[in-house]
């Protein structure tokens, strides 16, 4: 066996699996096709859960300070300002949710942080490697690369939309693209336009249609979006983009420049019917794609690798049949939500720009139907097995505050005992007795409880911050 997990691909998906894998000690190898890395904008969106994530991966103070939040949207149509629009309205950060609003970060570097993360743990992309093909036995599955064989026990295919893995291994991907509908994104600078907010020119004899600019935090350039007609010919996607931003603004003086990036989007909705078939998994874009509508679609996948990742580590056949169970419903749920809010935008919906931060902050992702989750309450409560575990603040024994996401951060499990003795605590598992001691006083001054769970109550939390067990 040359390694354990061979992963190909190594967007954020590929990345975070490295990640989990690598700091749990598993022998590993991520190949990309592509020689340099992706260049970018492209997901720029970071919802709340993926902040958490990235908590625990120990990435999410240099997430924090590249970033920054989503930024007003100041409308114009017809050459006329018409006010300011939000996609989210920020919330204040609570107990259990100390990450409550999206954050904007290009791609590029998010991959990049990711990327860096990884080598930290002993592990590098090996860039300009494609996978060519492969084929299982019981024993494991042996690919060929463009570099020559290797035999892996398991294979994770998180090589994008056209994944090469998902096509080798014969799993339909189900849905539609709509070649009907397109735009043009990219990355470039602009001259004469404040970076400070979002800024949207819209025809006006159709406010939706125009061209959009969205600062990119960190960097001078803005990420253009602008839908394209059937007679638009974006082989020159900056005199394009030009041209409309000329027509729609009724301006002058904004020029566009340093183009980095740009693609032609289509309308692209598909998911696989399968995300495992023998050694081979499927995680990310090669198993769902989504419109950019709610940001879910670079979310999604790094949520497939958080969930996965310790399941391979463990490689015991109950935690890898549970990763499908887990991770299909999920992401037909924000596929589903990433359609309605792209049908809303092109039927010319009013709030179009909105989102439903329920639907996409991927804080209520719940496993209560994984054969993992148990519940041995008489009467469950509020909080299930196999949602998320909140997090909250505690004391410790010398009166230091702490939260419980102190004692999740890690590739262990967590036991949690409340107002009673712990087990043993083992290399796999961390036991805290959690004891009530009144309220506690943030640094506003407001008092709230530590947690609200009857005294006696254990609590098991799986590596990924899921609760597996409650008794």
């Amino acid at each position: 066996m040359d390694t354990r997990v061979l992963i190909a691909g190594a967007g954020p998906t590929g990345l975070v699996l490295g990640i989990e894998l690598a700091r749990r000690g598993v022998d590993l190898r991520i190949v990309d096709a592509a020689t340099s890395p992706f260049a970018g904008s492209r997901g720029d969106g970071l919802q709340p859960r993926t902040l958490e994530v990235f908590d625990d991966l120990g990435v999410l103070d240099e997430v924090l300070g590249s970033g920054g939040p989503v930024v007003p949207l100041r409308a114009h149509v017809g050459g006329q300002y018409v006010g300011e629009r939000r996609m989210v309205d920020p919330v204040d950060p609570t107990p259990d949710v100390p990450h409550p609003n999206p954050w904007v970060l290009p791609q590029w570097r998010t991959e990049e942080i990711l990327r860096n993360r990884l080598a930290e743990l002993g592990v590098r992309v090996e860039r300009g490697v494609e996978l060519l093909d492969f084929h299982q036995d019981p024993d494991g599955v042996t690919a060929t690369l463009s570099t020559g064989a290797v035999h892996a026990e398991h294979l994770v295919g998180a090589d994008g939309g056209r994944s090469t893995v998902r096509k080798a291994l014969g799993v339909e991907f189900a849905g539609e693209t709509d070649e009907g509908i397109r735009a043009l994104l990219a990355d470039v600078q602009v001259t004469g336009l404040d970076h400070s907010c979002g800024h949207w020119f819209g025809a006006a004899d159709n406010p939706f249609h125009g061209i959009g600019l969205t600062p990119l935090p960190g960097m001078d350039a803005f990420q253009c979006n602008a839908p394209l007609t059937g007679d638009t010919d974006p082989a020159d996607p900056l005199g394009t983009l030009q041209r409309l931003l000329d027509e729609h603004s009724g301006r002058t003086d904004l020029r566009l420049h340093d183009l980095t990036w740009s693609t032609v989007w289509r309308p692209n909705i598909r998911m696989v019917r399968q995300f495992r078939r023998g050694r081979v998994f499927l995680a990310g874009d090669a198993a769902h794609v989504h419109p950019p509508t709610g940001g879910l679609g670079l979310n999604t996948g790094v949520q497939d690798a958080y969930n996965l990742g310790w399941k391979l580590a463990d490689g015991s056949p109950e935690l890898l049949d549970s990763y499908e169970a887990e991770r299909m419903p999920v992401a037909a749920a924000a596929l589903g939500v990433s359609a309605e809010l792209l049908r809303r935008h092109v039927d010319g919906h009013p709030d179009a720009h909105r989102r439903d931060d329920r639907g996409t902050n991927q804080l209520h992702i719940s496993y209560r139907d994984s054969p993992l989750s148990h519940d041995e309450r008489p009467e469950p409560g509020a909080v299930r097995a196999g949602d998320r575990a909140p997090d909250s603040p505690l004391r410790d024994e010398n009166g230091k505050q702490v939260r419980l996401f102190d004692l999740f951060r890690g590739p262990h499990w967590t036991h949690l005992a409340f107002d009673t003795e712990p087990p043993e605590p083992t290399p796999d598992v961390h036991t805290h007795r959690i004891s009530r001691t009144g309220p506690l006083l943030d640094p506003d001054g407001t008092a709230h409880t530590t947690y609200d769970v009857t005294p006696g109550t254990h609590v098991l939390i799986r590596p990924d911050g899921h609760i597996a067990r409650i008794s």
